[in-house]
């Protein structure tokens, strides 16, 4: 692929064929900005990556890979979205997230410094916060993960920290809280067969295309009884990701920002939603409190926009939830004409 030795420097996205990483290629395709992605396609949909983008399909914990990639595409900033994610899962599988998410991340850290790549954007998340003593809760709040998946995150970002005190490397560190909704022009969505996030499970809930929604909890401290979080669009977490890129190749310092709306909406609001968006009942049942489960998870959300300019278009709940039911209804079309051209789709 010598052709691009002419041509501009690309940012490489590692997980782009993900739910999160999926939209922030769009993102920068629709801004006209070079991307590359690695994926290995053990979760990712080949399909979700924009036509424009070249696909490197591979290890993220090969470094001679990525060596080659970012040599080949002449590579001058990356963003890094690649890794595990389900919480529960890491609670059993503690050591495949330090492997998947840390060990990896420290991969890529190295073949920057050889590739003298001083710009990553990395997705961190709010679970390094761990169980919040106050909300909403600002980006110097105590880290304390309560979850491998939590404290895997929380080590890239020390590695960034201490990469950049001893290297010159700049980061912007994105902690997210709950990612929500699906592209609003249905280029992409999240696609994950077993899904653990609120809005996505109700929707499959509602589609028959799951169990009846369990709510976890109903005597919290809260309005209502039941959980509140702070869902952002993913398509601002998207816009966010490419204003972040777009300070590092101005310059910018190193920050630290959590991506949020800084407001919240209870598990007894999203389904009540849910249900006038499409009109539908969603099933569901009551269960016992999961252990760990805060009450509030709200982000802190003035320094993002402060340092970014970052101005969210898509922060109504309502916009959240529809565009998240329209994608899971493509899903369900799509799985229907598979079926009828002789796959084996099932609805469980």
């Amino acid at each position: 692929m010598t052709d691009q030795t002419a041509a501009s420097p690309r940012v490489l996205v590692t997980g782009g064929a993900g739910y999160i990483g999926s939209h922030v290629l769009h993102a920068l395709t629709d801004a006209g900005i070079p991307a590359v992605t690695i994926d290995n396609l053990s979760t990712g949909r080949r399909e979700a990556i924009p036509a424009a983008v070249p696909l490197v399909e591979g290890d993220m914990g090969s470094a001679e890979l990525l060596d080659w990639v970012m040599r080949d595409h002449r590579v001058d900033a990356v963003m890094h979205f690649a890794g595990s994610i389900v919480v529960p899962e890491s609670v059993v599988k503690p050591l495949d997230y330090y492997r998947n998410n840390t060990a990896n991340s420290l991969t890529l850290l190295g073949a920057c410094l050889r590739a003298g790549i001083d710009k990553v954007v990395f997705s961190s998340t709010a679970a390094v916060y761990g169980a919040p003593e106050s909300v909403p809760i600002r980006e110097d709040a105590p880290t304390v993960p309560i979850n491998p998946y939590g404290a895997s995150k929380l080590m890239t970002e020390q590695m960034l920290r201490d990469a950049g005190a001893a290297h010159g490397l700049r980061s912007v560190i994105l902690r997210y809280f709950n990612v929500a909704g699906a592209d609003p022009a249905g280029r992409t969505g999240q696609a994950t067969p077993v899904a653990t996030h609120l809005i996505k499970v109700a929707c499959q809930a509602l589609l028959g295309r799951r169990p009846p929604l369990a709510i976890f909890g109903t005597d919290y401290d809260t309005p209502d009884g039941t959980c509140i979080r702070d869902y952002i669009h993913v398509s601002d977490l998207a816009d966010a990701h490419v204003l972040a890129l777009l300070h590092l190749r101005r310059g910018g310092e190193s920050l630290l920002l959590n991506c949020g709306y800084g407001r919240g909406a209870s598990v007894r609001e999203v389904v009540r939603t849910l249900e006038e968006v499409s009109g539908e009942q969603v099933p569901a049942t009551f269960a016992d409190r999961r252990p760990g489960d805060p009450p509030q998870l709200v982000a802190g959300a003035d320094r993002i926009r402060e340092q970014l300019g970052w101005v969210p278009k898509h922060d109504r709940l309502d916009g959240i939830v529809r565009s998240a039911l329209s994608w899971e209804r493509s899903l369900e079309q799509s799985v229907g004409q598979a079926g009828a051209l002789g796959g084996s789709a099932s609805r469980s």
